[in-house]
């Protein structure tokens, strides 16, 4: 699928960052703008923030991390493009197998910092992240080399990085592969550190000798030996500390042991630590120069900061991606959504933990009925219907590919907008009907024909009747700003208003007449009832209440609510005989494909048994020729010649056949040489129809095809192998010939 993109600037609050990002452009980031249109309420009532929080545990820096837990829908519909394609591009590198380099790496920003100060320097590990990231951004490079064509967003983003060796090799002449500096780092750090190797061996060489020594006076403790300050001191007894010479540098906490250094390591062990403060300065010197040259690459750095942060961001999104089974549906320029076998996230990752399955759902939303009521029992699934159309919708504009079927299809809205749940202020002093009132006012104020509304038991919250009838004065309101809109009620006044409105369509929630259950799946063409009394009953309400509840009621309600019953038994009735039907069409279609199958094969061997027979009518007239002349043949005759008539008839028999297979090639060669192809029965493997009743092979580039399953009609753009790109509308797929139909 194919999506126009643009560069967008790269925004940043953080003055850490803002030395940096001056220097590149805008490929580098997906810092959404503020949300324009989506509330911080419809986020919190569709549970984003739960999103978020498993983003931000996918990444890997704080960079990443914080603009995942900062992530919002937008409405800059080209950037939300570019950023579900980069999403779809590293989803199927993951999927592949593609042996992509790992993103194992730590971020470069108090590098990035010091480099410009003068005379700054670099600490060790710091130069050590250098290393690995401009390795790592090497093996990128390689990466997407050969691959430029198969993932161009990706490929983008590496514009400002480039292969080299200078900054690995410049800082691998001072540091070992163990992140230590090299002893020959410079003449005068090994001069040093040869000093220091030399001075050592004495000390301790003198030390052995001494503790020696006085082991043999019995004058040490038990331990022999201590370090303290970094040098090696003698444990004496302190009872005899006046009869070794030497410096004495403390005692044990009960004062029993003393603790000295030998007389003959004091000097040594001054000139000691006057060499390695000598070291400590060359060090210093080393990585000052060090830093120096590294600081004339700092815009390769700040992309290396930039390039990788963007893939630890866009690879978490791939991580929840495969996670939750997400993929980019159809991305539509009209106002339409198509959810196919479509899950609510938080709700499939719950019940999977829970080992309980998730029913999906399917719905419609477009010109034709852009303003869906769905109705049905409490408890049925209305809400969670809505929640995953509304966080499926955002999480599509926040760049997040989404737990649907590949051929749904979804556009995006200037603003989604919300009405869930019991939104009562004890701060404001509002009820729960005053904050909705609020709220509608709000929805009235911006709604427009790019506005997807999500109503949650629309109209609740005041007097059934009064709430009833201005919930539907709302209800045409919206319809005549051409706003889309997903909205659960009871009302019935709402449902038979959607019925009447040529674009608005009831939907309802199954429930299973028989036992009392819902079925939590959902179902589009007409209203559901509530089932108030049959859920009464099942929760153990004795009948004689709920007969006497129906005494009270209006006849026409009641009658309402009965036809509605009726409508559900008889609409679950007609889709278990529509599903046998096409589960009776399917086995038909495969018993004749099977038959076809069986009659070419019988067809096949007939055709070979006949060449066979053929063959054996020529070699038995062929053997009573010869028969024939066998029985002329004279063997008791006395004259010489008295044969020559039979072997004259053999030799013409044999000239005329000799002939006939000279003229058969002759023919043969003539037609070789007009360059006509020979036709030559074909040859069929067992089991393959020579007859395709789709007629693929008639596909070919521009052909108007049909997908066997959906009778979706497209236009072949391109021709791989099996595989087979058709435009279906605005969507691009990649489809298996053998699931195409040929058309014209």
């Amino acid at each position: 699928m194919k999506f126009k993109t643009e560069n967008v600037k790269l925004k940043s609050t953080d003055p850490k960052q803002t030395s940096f990002i001056s220097h590149f452009g805008s490929r580098f980031s997906i810092n959404f703008t503020p949300m324009n249109g989506f509330d911080r309420q419809t986020l919190h009532d569709l549970e984003f923030v739960q999103i978020r929080e498993w983003l931000t545990a996918y990444s890997i820096g704080e960079t990443a991390q914080q603009r995942l837990a900062d992530l919002e829908p937008s409405n800059d519909f080209p950037l939300v493009e570019q950023a579900l394609l980069r999403v779809a591009e590293f989803k199927t590198i993951r999927t592949d197998g593609e042996s992509f380099p790992s993103l194992d790496f730590d971020e470069l920003l108090p590098e990035i910092r010091l480099l410009p100060i003068k005379n700054a320097v670099l600490q060790q590990e710091g130069f050590v992240r250098i290393v690995r990231a401009s390795d790592l951004v090497n093996s990128l490079l390689h990466f997407f080399d050969k691959r430029s064509q198969d993932f161009p967003e990706l490929t983008a983003l590496l514009t400002n990085v480039y292969h080299t060796r200078e900054l690995i090799d410049s800082i691998e002449k001072v540091f070992d592969r163990k992140g230590q500096i090299k002893d020959d780092a410079s003449p005068e750090l090994a001069r040093i550190r040869q000093q220091i190797g030399v001075l050592r061996n004495q000390i301790n060489r003198n030390f052995d000798k001494e503790m020696r020594k006085w082991l043999k006076e019995g004058m040490l403790g038990e331990t022999k030996e201590a370090f303290v300050n970094e040098r090696r001191v003698l444990t004496v007894m302190s009872s005899h500390k006046r009869k070794i010479g030497g410096s004495v540098v403390g005692s044990s906490k009960t004062g029993s042991l003393t603790f000295i250094e030998p007389a003959v390591n004091v000097p040594l062990n001054n000139e000691l630590e006057l060499s390695l403060d000598d070291e400590r300065k060359e060090i210093f010197r080393i990585l000052q120069e060090l830093t120096r040259e590294i600081a004339h690459h700092l815009p390769l750095i700040e992309a290396y900061q930039i390039l990788l942060t963007e893939l630890d961001f866009i690879n978490a999104k791939t991580k929840l991606a495969l996670e939750l089974n997400a993929v980019l549906p159809g991305i539509v320029r009209h106002t339409r959504i198509e959810l196919i076998d479509a899950f609510h996230p938080i709700l499939w990752k719950t019940n999977k933990l829970a080992g309980k399955p998730t029913l999906p759902q399917s719905l419609i939303l477009d010109q034709n009925g852009r303003m869906l009521v769905i109705s049905g029992p409490n408890a049925g699934g209305k809400s969670i219907t809505l929640k995953t159309i509304g966080l499926l919708q955002v999480m599509l504009q926040a760049g997040l590919l989404v737990p649907v079927h590949e051929n749904s299809q979804l556009c995006f809205f200037q603003q989604v907008l919300t009405d869930i749940g019991d939104n009562q202020s004890i701060e404001n002093e509002l009820s729960t009907y005053s904050y909705r009132l609020k709220r509608m006012k709000y929805f009235l104020k911006v709604s427009n024909k790019r506005t997807l509304l999500l109503l949650d038991e629309f109209g609740t919250g005041s007097d059934p009747e009064l709430g009833g009838a201005l919930a539907e004065v709302f209800f045409e309101e919206l319809y005549k700003r051409k706003s889309y809109a997903v909205i659960t009620t009871h009302y019935a006044n709402i449902k038979l208003k959607a019925d009447r409105l040529p674009q608005a369509v009831n939907g309802c929630m199954l429930f299973d007449t028989e036992t009392l259950e819902p079925l939590y799946r959902f179902s589009m063409g007409q209203p559901g009832s509530s089932f108030t009394f049959e859920v009464a009953q099942m929760n153990g309400i004795p009948m004689n209440l709920i007969e006497e509840a129906k005494g009270k009621l209006d006849d026409s309600k009641v009658n309402m609510d009965r036809l509605l019953h009726e409508l559900n038994r008889e609409k679950s009735y007609l889709e278990q005989l529509n599903k046998a039907h096409i589960e009776a069409q399917e086995l038909a279609e495969a018993a004749r494909l099977d038959y076809i199958q069986k009659k070419e094969r019988f067809e096949e061997r007939m055709r070979a048994q006949q060449d066979v027979i053929e063959k054996n009518n020529l070699y038995l007239n062929s053997g009573k020729k010869m028969k024939q002349f066998i029985d002329r043949y004279q063997t008791k005759s006395r004259k010489k010649d008295s044969n020559n008539p039979l072997l004259e008839d053999v030799r013409k028999y044999l000239l005329v056949e000799k002939s006939k297979i000279e003229e058969s090639k002759r023919k043969e060669e003539l037609v070789k040489q007009a360059g006509i192809p020979i036709k030559k029965p074909k040859k069929q493997k067992p089991g393959v129809v020579e007859k395709d009743p789709y007629q693929r092979d008639k596909i070919v580039l521009g052909s108007t095809v049909k997908m066997i399953e959906t009778k979706q009609s497209g236009t072949v753009e391109e021709i791989k192998g099996h595989l087979l790109t058709v435009v279906f509308g605005f969507m691009r797929l990649k489809v298996e010939r053998e699931k195409l139909m040929w058309v014209k």
